[in-house]
């Protein structure tokens, strides 16, 4: 009944729109406006056949009948276009880090959350194991073309892997531990293992991660841009790759600080009948810049963003009270499916908080977690009382593989202050001149709570865990730097500005759990620069390491289970950080108002991921235009 209400409002907006003459043309971005000014960072119409850019200095007006706006995504003005780079800041086309992000670089595969399969992308539905799972093949599609016209090769997959090793992009960290090499045989990609001592796979998980998670990029262009910089791998990292060749179905087409616009390669090889058969819908995939998640939810609500991967507070009151043509995934609360866990990470760096486990631990319990719930997630995630805390998301697969009566006593559930004093009373962290606030060696404990500016519901997480700290002497104060900022500063490794700060961990991939345990407590990403791939705050502990390195190679299931209580045990004894809340990996909110059949709870199999993510590109095939 909601969706049918939605629709028919629907009808009754677009005709308010075409009703108003020109002002589905008109203003600045969401509703198909004009971006004004000059063309910024337009695309390059050389590699993209009949792609055309705008010329510097013309005005981009995006037909609404053609376009897809999404909000969410882009925080900030693009930086590059570099598929081999760091701090790219292009999140409609690059996904931060190594990602999955379908739509102008692809992966060899995708991957679907909701059945936990992996469907063949760039390459076919071939992947196999030899007998002691040392090594991995697949073959490329026949198919797949890049914009130039060339076949993607075996050779562009090993090229991708190698030159992220040399210059340290990320994949060294993510996937150096677990990939010894990759070769290239004809259309026959070869991953070979790296071995442990006993010859055996370090982590055959981690090498299936790689096929869903790691963006392939092209061996010529490559080279051309290893060469233009001489090698030299900061260089390398900042090529802003503005000629770059791609495989996805879109492609640059306009950037500036206001909006990013990619645009439809209408030679896009996924038209053949190996892979989808058509082209996406949707000419245009356009994001307009928003100051915050506040004026986001605005041109939401406005009818100027169609898909908005944004946290948006009582979501449901958008259809309920407001009467708008908005869904989600979900009709009723979380409304997302809860695959991770949005986290405060302490800072190893700072020695009061790497001395003083009873300090972690204590402003751990002290922060009220229900009324972040309540009031920071609208309880759109489960509380820590009905799935308490451990290392594992809320899906009873994961819930399953640890002995929860086992670890009962340790986990706390918050707003526990009496608890957190007396643990730091014990501990010796007490007030010695009458202030009011703890000392360590002396001097006043001291900390900040960060998280980027406009996120606004992780704000206000981190305006809790400053409450808290209040309630037992530990004075934290509140930071909110940019997001362009704050992206460079928690990737350093030796990083001393951010003493609690906020991440999530992977939400569901084919190593999740193990891969989220291993942010959380592995050693793997010690000193690691640039690092987008875990244990952020440089947690260091060897019984924890060596039990999570047992794991990839364990197949009982007994075993299995009594690795991951141990970890929970050391996890929230040490309590190296803490997540805050149960959250979708994804928010999926979107405005039927000229677009609809969004993915859905409706049997489609395809995920709430924006529509861009993984299998969840697959949307972007089965959108219709409203009337």
């Amino acid at each position: 009944m909601k969706r049918l209400i939605a629709l028919l409002l629907a009808f009754v907006m677009m005709f308010a729109l075409v009703a108003c003459g020109d002002g589905a043309n008109e203003g600045n971005g969401g509703n198909g406006g004009n971006a004004g000014g000059n063309a910024g960072n337009a695309g390059n119409a050389d590699n993209g056949g009949n792609v055309e850019a705008p010329a510097n200095g013309e005005d981009v007006v995006l037909p609404r009948e053609e376009t897809l706006y999404f909000a969410g995504q882009q925080w900030g003005a693009v930086n590059s276009w570099n598929p081999i780079g760091t701090n790219q800041n292009n999140a409609m086309a690059i996904a931060t880090g190594v990602g999955w992000r379908e739509t102008m670089f692809e992966t060899l595969y995708m991957w679907n959350a909701l059945d936990g399969k992996l469907y063949g992308l760039l390459a076919n539905d071939d992947y196999a194991w030899n007998d002691d799972m040392t090594q991995l093949t697949c073959t490329i599609k026949d198919a797949a073309k890049w914009s130039d016209g060339t076949a993607v090769t075996a050779a562009d997959v090993k090229r991708t892997f190698d030159v992220g090793i040399e210059i340290g992009n990320g994949t060294s960290g993510t996937y150096g531990a677990y990939i010894d090499s990759i070769e290239a045989d004809g259309n026959k990609v070869i991953i070979n293992a790296k071995l442990n001592d006993a010859g055996q796979p370090v982590n055959p998980l981690k090498i299936l991660d790689f096929l869903v998670l790691q963006s392939i990029a092209q061996e010529n262009w490559i080279n051309t841009c290893v060469e233009r910089n001489n090698g030299d791998a900061t260089a390398i990292l900042n090529d802003a790759g503005d000629d770059v060749v791609w495989s996805g179905p879109y492609t640059k087409y306009y950037s500036d600080d206001q909006k990013v616009v990619l645009v439809r390669d209408d030679n896009y090889w996924g038209q053949d009948s190996s892979m989808w058969g058509k082209l996406p819908i949707p000419k245009y995939l356009a994001h307009n810049i928003y100051a915050d998640n506040a004026a986001g939810e605005v041109a939401l609500k406005a009818g100027e963003v169609d898909v908005c991967q944004q946290f948006i507070g009582n979501v449901q009151n958008l259809w309920l009270e407001d009467g708008l043509p908005i869904s989600t995934y979900y009709d009723e609360a979380p409304y997302g499916i809860c695959l991770t866990m949005p986290t405060a990470w302490f800072n190893m760096n700072i020695p009061v908080i790497a001395d003083n486990a009873a300090l972690r631990r204590a402003i751990a319990m002290a922060v009220d977690y229900d009324s972040i719930i309540a009031n920071a997630m609208t309880n759109q995630s489960p509380s820590f009382s009905d799935v308490p805390r451990s290392l594992m998301n809320p899906t009873e697969g994961e819930q399953s593989l640890y002995n929860q009566s086992e670890v009962a006593d340790l986990q706390f559930a918050g707003n526990d202050i009496d608890g957190a004093n007396a643990l730091l009373d014990e501990a010796g962290l007490v007030d010695t001149d009458g202030d009011g606030w703890r000392e360590y060696n002396g001097e006043k404990i001291s900390l900040n709570a960060v998280c980027p500016n406009g996120w606004s519901d992780w704000q206000a997480s981190m305006e809790i865990v400053a409450a808290a700290g209040e309630k037992i002497g530990v004075e934290i104060t509140t930071l909110y730097p940019e997001y362009d900022i704050y992206q460079t500063v928690f990737v350093d490794p030796n990083q001393t500005e951010y003493s609690i700060f906020m991440w999530s961990p992977d939400a569901s991939t084919p190593s999740n759990p193990w891969t989220r345990v291993n942010q959380f407590m592995g050693m793997d990403y010690i000193g690691i620069q640039n690092n987008w791939s875990g244990n952020w705050g440089q947690y260091k502990n060897e019984e924890a390491d060596a039990l999570i390195k047992q794991i990839p190679l364990t197949t009982d299931e007994t075993e299995l289970r009594r690795l991951y209580t141990e970890l929970t045990k050391i996890y929230l004894t040490e309590v190296p950080s803490f997540s805050l809340m149960y959250r979708p990996s994804m928010f999926h909110t979107v405005n039927e108002t000229v677009w609809t059949n969004f993915p859905a709870d409706d049997g489609r199999n395809i995920p709430p991921a924006d529509c861009t993510d993984g299998y969840g590109i697959a949307a972007l095939y089965d959108l219709k235009l409203v009337g």
